[in-house]
Order: C-alpha cells, then sequence, then structure tokens
C-alpha cells in the first residue's frame, strides 16, 4: 500500500460554527468547502498538503454524537491517502488488521475512503480514502 499523504487530521466538535471561527480568526486558515455526509456535517481547512476537517454530529445517528458525548470535543481521526483503497484494503486484510468498512464507500470531497479497526491500529481511528481522479 502506498500512503501518499496525511489527507486529513478529523476533530470532532461541540460547536461547527464556534470552531469555524476559531480557525479562521485565531489561526488565519481559509474554508476550502462544507459538505453533509449522512447525519455529520463537516468543514475542510487547508493546511499545506493537508487539510483540518471539523466533525459535528447532525443528529443523535451520528458516530461523531457517540464520540463527543464520550470524550468531549477531541482528536477523532486521522486520514490516510492511498492510491488504491481496494488494494489497500487487501493489503490491511492480508495482514490481519480488523476493518469497519469492508468495502469502501463514498466519502468526503466524492473520495471512496473505509476505516480500520481502532482495535487493530493502538486504539486511534484511521481512514483511508482514495480521492477522485479529478481531485486537484
Amino acid at each position: 500500500m502506498k500512503i501518499k499523504r496525511i489527507e486529513h487530521v478529523a476533530i470532532a466538535v461541540h460547536n461547527m460554527a464556534e470552531s469555524m471561527t476559531m480557525l479562521e480568526n485565531t489561526l488565519g486558515l481559509e474554508l476550502d468547502y462544507e459538505e453533509t455526509i449522512g447525519d455529520t456535517k463537516l468543514a475542510m481547512y487547508p493546511v499545506g498538503e493537508t487539510f483540518v476537517e471539523l466533525l459535528q454530529a447532525g443528529g443523535t445517528t451520528s458516530p461523531v454524537a457517540d464520540w463527543v458525548a464520550e470524550r468531549g470535543q477531541s482528536l477523532f481521526h486521522l486520514c490516510f491517502e492511498v492510491e488504491d483503497i481496494d488494494a489497500a484494503l487487501d493489503e490491511m486484510r492480508a495482514k490481519g488488521v480488523k476493518l469497519l468498512d469492508e468495502t469502501p464507500k463514498s466519502g468526503h470531497g466524492g473520495s471512496r475512503i473505509a476505516f480500520l479497526d481502532p482495535a487493530s491500529t493502538g486504539d486511534i481511528l484511521i481512514e483511508l480514502a482514495e480521492l477522485p481522479a479529478d481531485h486537484s
């Protein structure tokens, strides 16, 4: 598996607007885009070749809601960009890594994503993402 870069660092937040204001006014970051996937709202801020991703639960069915209730506002996961997510998942299976997603699903910005089970990654939630070919 070829990891190209850390694609983003995701932070689960209580209040998206407050966190966005902090990133913009305190750190001078500029919003790239916002979207909602399922019951989770996200905002992406580029920092060099990587993004800071803010995540806020849009309702009680979002995994972010459980995370924030249990751990508070904090680091949620690390996302690594891979060239071929199907091959990456095959490699993870061959290495005995437990997967939360057996097959890729739709993710941020039209990407294909899958999460690894934290039980296999030192209790760290790791996302693998294959970005669309037209991603800039």
